[in-house]
């Protein structure tokens, strides 16, 4: 298994990717402008493939993990490598949560069909560093995009 979260944080979620602005309302628009983050740095070939993929696995079971945390993902040919990309709400944004809070925090995963580990250890290794009070707080304090790359580094190891 490759340490694809660890190794180079500003490979897997570059400043680009990362919104400190006020997402949609929508958990489907949400998702929607967390992708075209992704879409305009190059990374997905195929967006309504990608689109689908994210919007199936929503159907699946929820991607609110609670404590205000979100994260959609998906494996799809449609994109090139594991990115990953952020934003955060003021007001929240319904991901159905079990704790029934909205998510503040937003993390969008994908990575191609054939990453089924990298998608796990993103996954995982993101679900792991949430769990932390200090680390959400951080990523709501964060007045720039390296603060939260900064933030993912430390957190992630």
């Amino acid at each position: 298994m490759t340490d694809t979260i660890t190794d180079d944080i500003d490979e897997l979620i570059p400043a680009s990717h990362i919104s400190l602005s006020e997402p949609p309302a929508q958990k489907e628009a949400t998702i929607e402008y967390l992708l075209d983050l992704v879409v305009e740095s190059g990374r997905v070939e195929d967006r309504q493939a990608a689109l689908d993929a994210l919007l199936a696995r929503e159907e699946e079971t929820t991607t609110g993990v609670g404590m205000g945390i979100g994260i959609p993902h998906a494996k799809t040919e449609a994109v090139n490598r594991p990115s990953l990309a952020f934003a955060r709400s003021e007001a929240g944004v319904d991901f159905g949560s079990m704790d029934g809070e909205p998510a503040t925090l937003v993390f969008m995963i994908l990575v191609p069909k054939e990453g089924g580990e990298d998608h796990l250890q993103i996954l995982s290794s993101l679900s792991r560093a949430l769990m932390h009070d200090d680390v959400r707080e951080r990523l709501h304090e964060a007045e720039d995009e390296s603060e939260v790359q900064d933030t993912l580094r430390e957190a992630i190891r």
